[in-house]
């Protein structure tokens, strides 16, 4: 009998044990982080002022620098969730380069903002955020550790990294989520003219390995050619493949503002031959003839190596843009100081903790 018992006993510990195991986490997380990354580039262009064309990463010429450093507390429950994030460098001064220098007659902070949202949950499949986020758009990270490879694609850094305002985010099922966006416009935080713009994103989950998305932007803007306000349509799509050491990402955007157009497209790659010994490369294209967002037509390239040592990441990047029909890049040897090509080398080493 008390051989019984004791089976008895034993059985029911078990089996609640296991309905422990099994029950959602019902629990408040806090947790902080922080992430930096420095870099040196040198561009082959020799840009006067140090100030690279075009790009928001490794943005200066010959001088050792700080691309992004960042600060960060999240907070996630069941029913709300947040994440605050404080930010500076280079890239930070380059991207925000939009904003109002001031607000009301008092030194606008904001861009230092890389994130302040707060978030509640409608239903566990469905949230509902307001404040500044990182942008919906495109495939490719504002952070770099985040990102196959260190520099951003041209269709990255001319769509917008980050925006302002509200979104609703449903799981709709465990391989599709859509997320709806209402914002002051393209990639701007303080509003700069009457209208306010929308944004959808889908993400389909088609296999463990495979990711399709689709992303849109739909508002009115200034053309960057003729500064005329007209409504801009930009639509986003990629795939995203992950299998193992390999990563493959293709992108493809086609824009239009009152009957101009533009087109981008990127692809891609790494492939950690060690565990802690990756390669990467990309190729790219952006044509903007009409001059939408920045009359530039080029074709792009890169290639890669990076090594990590736990949470610490070095990377270095050899990029180089060509086929542009106009000279647009800066290049001290070149008519008017510009040039058709530019190559690039840029080694960085970032810490995320």
């Amino acid at each position: 009998m008390p051989r019984r018992l004791a089976i008895a006993v034993g059985a029911l510990a078990l089996t609640a044990g296991a309905a422990h195991a099994q029950a959602p986490d019902t629990a408040a997380h806090l947790t902080f982080g922080a992430f930096i990354d420095s870099y040196y580039a040198w561009d082959f262009g020799r840009p006067g002022g140090h100030q690279r064309a075009l790009v928001t990463q490794a943005a200066r010429h010959d001088e050792f620098a700080i691309n992004l450093a960042h600060v960060e507390a999240r907070y996630q429950s069941p029913r709300a969730r947040g994440r605050l994030a404080l930010q500076a460098g280079t890239a930070v001064q380059v991207n925000y380069a939009g904003e109002p220098d001031s607000l009301s007659g008092t030194s606008n902070f904001l861009p230092h903002l890389q994130e302040a949202y707060a978030g509640v949950a409608v239903s566990p499949s469905l949230w509902m955020d307001a404040g500044i986020f990182l942008s919906h758009i495109g495939s490719e990270s504002w952070i770099s550790a985040d990102n196959p490879v260190y520099t951003r694609s041209l269709p990255s850094e001319l769509a917008p990294y980050y925006e302002a305002g509200v979104r609703a985010t449903w799981q709709a099922s465990p391989t599709l989520s859509a997320q709806l966006s209402v914002l002051n416009g393209w990639q701007n935080i303080s509003e700069n003219n009457g209208s306010k713009a929308a944004g959808l994103r889908l993400d389909w989950t088609a296999t463990p390995a495979l990711t399709l998305s689709y992303s849109n932007f739909i508002g009115r803007e200034r053309h960057a050619a003729d500064d005329e306000q007209g409504l801009r349509v930009l639509n986003d799509v990629s795939a995203r493949w992950s299998q193992g050491p390999a990563t493959v990402i293709a992108t493809a955007d086609v824009g239009t503002q009152e009957g101009d157009s533009w087109y981008a497209a990127s692809l891609l790659g790494r492939w950690w031959v060690t565990p802690t010994v990756g390669i990467n490369g990309r190729v790219e294209r952006y044509d903007d003839r009409k001059g939408v967002i920045a009359e530039l037509r080029t074709w792009g390239a890169s290639a890669g190596v990076d090594v990590a040592r736990g949470p610490a990441l070095w990377r270095t990047e050899l990029r180089s843009f060509f086929g542009s029909p106009d000279p647009v890049f800066p290049d001290r040897d070149g008519d008017a100081e510009l040039g058709k090509t530019n190559t690039a080398i840029v080694t960085s080493l970032s810490l995320r903790i």
